[in-house]
């Protein structure tokens, strides 16, 4: 035999067919995490759910009167979700205040009117809004210090902090001046 037969021969020997897949165990594998997963999601939703029943006692949300009044300043921008005053991780779910969204605030001398786009919007009368601030995240959003306008407001018995995040930053610190300004002339006349 010929060299170059001696190798030709000794390579063919050498190769070996490769490995069969397992089909079987791979789709249960696949079977096995989309479960997982199914589960995951309906468990977060449980708890949506479960917390939403715990705040059923929020009463429903006011909605704007028909003559407002003269815009006094107005911004678009999201909405990233209501809080329990002064705990930013205490979401409220209730009466859809947990739905993120786009938003277009109006602010009138009879109050706050947010109007949220596929969400259920909401009014915030002039005597229940009681401060605004700069603050850096609220429950789920995290962002720059400064970067979020948060309102609280009183609803019910409770305190409400919602955040609000404008197209245009810069805007943040003329709402923020304008509704204490407001909160300051309403305290006074209480």
């Amino acid at each position: 035999m010929t060299p170059v037969t001696l190798l030709a021969a000794s390579l063919a020997a050498e190769k070996k067919s490769a490995a069969v897949t397992d089909w079987a165990a791979r789709i249960g594998w696949l079977v096995g995490l989309a479960l997982f997963v199914a589960l995951v999601y309906w468990l977060m939703r449980e708890g949506w759910k479960w917390r939403g029943t715990l705040q059923s006692d929020l009463p429903e949300l006011p909605t704007a009167p028909r003559e407002p009044g003269e815009a006094r300043l107005t911004m678009t921008g999201r909405y990233h979700g209501s809080t329990t005053a002064g705990q930013w991780l205490d979401r409220i779910v209730a009466h859809g205040l947990g739905t993120r969204s786009r938003a277009e605030l109006t602010l009138t001398d009879a109050g706050l009117d947010v109007v949220r786009p596929g969400a259920t919007d909401f009014f915030v009368p002039v005597a229940q809004l009681r401060e605004a601030r700069l603050d850096k995240g609220i429950a789920g959003k995290v962002l720059t210090e400064g970067g979020l306008l948060v309102v609280t407001w009183a609803h019910g018995d409770r305190l409400i902090d919602s955040g609000f995040r404008s197209d245009h930053a810069a805007e943040h610190t003329e709402w923020v001046d304008t509704l204490n300004q407001m909160t300051n002339k309403t305290e006074g006349a209480r």
